[in-house]
């Protein structure tokens, strides 16, 4: 009887012996960079040294942990991230459900397929193309310069301007990735039944009804999913967005300046590997209890929108 379970998976492994092999790639692309890393989780506590090497390295306890929070710009780059990271979620999440809605609203399925590839497109642009991209707009020769001052108006500079950069990094960042994630929630929304559309439509819903209860409150749970993932990665930031767009100007450093940015360009001055190892750290750790706490939130809301 004790060999009831192992025959049971055997034959469900054989059975589905393709699907498992379709999932190894993902499987070892997981296992190779985010768990077999997590072997260098002692560096964080160490003062590295070349001379002595990683393992022989003196420990220093949290010293590298309390070195960035002890320097001057560690509460602006932490409220930079978070902040960020929270419009990011928020306004991205939104109008990704806004634009698949309204992609599931065509009726021309070639038309859906235009659209998706036009949106989508951005999301393979390297960060550094992007960059290009915005100087050749916004720079001091850029186009909207150059039209600015045909009209006889005084041209901006942008590039010395802190306050329009929270709103030009939000546009960039929805511009690039709000196809990508709008492709999630509009396959969820082809996987709702159409039973229910045209059961609404006999009984005289209007579009905006269909909507609201029904295509939203069925989404929900792959809404909250894909929020929920979302948070658990505040602590870190799109290092390509904040660091080759804004390029490295430092006036515009306490308005782009995010905690990957400043372990790196820390690491470069001081080359000291056990701090941005223990900062590191330190994302991962808020990251993982930043998750724990808004499963929990969505757990005692509703029990069925839960994670885990």
């Amino acid at each position: 009887m004790n060999k009831l379970p192992f025959l049971a998976s055997s034959r469900h492994l054989k059975k589905n012996l393709q699907l498992a092999l379709l999932a190894l790639p993902a499987f070892l692309v997981i296992f190779v960079f985010s768990y077999l890393p997590m072997g260098g989780i002692f560096i964080a506590f160490k003062n590295i040294n070349y001379t002595d090497g990683i393992l022989r390295s003196p420990w220093v306890g949290i010293d590298n942990i309390k070195f960035f929070f002890t320097s001057s710009d560690a509460w602006m780059v932490v409220r930079n991230t978070l902040l960020y990271n929270s419009v990011f979620i928020a306004v991205g999440t939104f109008l990704s459900v806004v634009f698949a809605i309204l992609l599931n609203e065509v009726v021309s399925r070639r038309w859906v397929k235009a659209y998706q590839t036009v949106f989508f497109f951005p999301y393979f642009f390297s960060w550094i193309i992007v960059a290009y991209m915005a100087y050749s707009f916004i720079g001091p020769y850029g186009v909207l310069t150059m039209i600015t001052e045909k009209l006889g108006f005084e041209a901006f500079d942008f590039y010395s301007t802190t306050w329009v950069w929270p709103i030009l990094l939000t546009l960039i960042n929805i511009w690039k990735g709000l196809g990508y994630v709008s492709i999630i929630f509009y396959a969820g929304i082809l996987g709702i039944s159409q039973e229910y559309f045209e059961a609404a439509e006999i009984d005289g819903a209007s579009k905006l009804q269909i909507i609201r209860n029904i295509t939203i409150p069925l989404i929900m749970p792959l809404i909250t999913i894909m929020t929920l993932l979302s948070i658990g990665k505040i602590f870190y930031s799109d290092f390509g967005l904040f660091f080759f767009v804004p390029r490295e100007v430092g006036q515009l450093f306490p308005v782009t300046q995010v905690i990957d940015t400043y372990v790196y360009r820390m690491l470069k001055v001081s080359g000291d590997i056990g701090m941005s190892s223990a900062v590191g750290l330190f994302q991962s750790i808020m990251g993982f209890f930043v998750v724990l706490v808004s499963n929990y939130v969505v757990k005692k809301i509703d029990d069925d929108n839960k994670l885990f």
